[in-house]
């Protein structure tokens, strides 16, 4: 458990290990989240890869892509799409 005070301005440091945990470095943005009546405290990017890996969840199934040469096969057919359209 860490401690942390409340300046003046509603500031507060966060303590190292807890930075470390999360993957914060400066400039980073950081997420507060509710649940109940406690805060979750979220590095906000990974937040954002977390979202965006879930939104592609099952897509290469769909696709029927089982292997790289598959991903490769399709950018090349895509590529030949919008040169044909271009």
């Amino acid at each position: 458990m860490e401690l942390a005070k409340v300046t003046t301005k509603g500031q507060i440091t966060i303590p190292k290990e807890i930075r470390e945990l999360l993957n914060l470095k400066e400039g980073s943005k950081i997420l507060f989240i509710q649940k109940g009546n406690d805060i979750i405290i979220r590095n906000a990017a990974m937040v954002a890869l977390e979202n965006i890996q879930n939104a592609f969840n099952g897509e290469a199934e769909r696709l029927k892509l089982k292997n790289e040469e598959d991903v490769v096969n399709l950018i090349k057919e895509e590529r030949k799409k919008k040169r044909k359209k271009g």
